[in-house]
């Protein structure tokens, strides 16, 4: 069988930077539900991110997206890319 993805439509946001005001949009756009921002390699900071699989990590470049049902999971850019696009308001 065959099976295409159904049409909907996410919240997502990039992980671009660690500065107070891409910490603020986050928080806008996702909340900060089950997420920790670990510093473990200072040039490097990762978000941690609390899903139904496990934890799983969000490093700058990737997106946080927020699912149909509220959960929070990473995804890396090309991925995001090749599969979602923007919607008009």
């Amino acid at each position: 069988m065959k099976y295409k993805k159904k049409p909907v439509i996410i919240e997502a946001i990039k992980f671009d930077s660690i500065t107070a005001d891409s910490l603020i949009e986050i928080k806008e756009i996702l909340g900060f539900q089950d997420l920790i921002i670990s510093f473990k390699e200072p040039n490097n900071p990762v978000i941690k991110i609390k899903t139904l699989e496990g934890t799983m990590s969000a490093n700058i470049g990737d997106y946080i997206i927020k699912g149909v049902q509220g959960e929070l999971y990473p995804c890396k850019p090309d991925i995001f890319e090749a599969t979602y696009e923007i919607v008009e308001k």
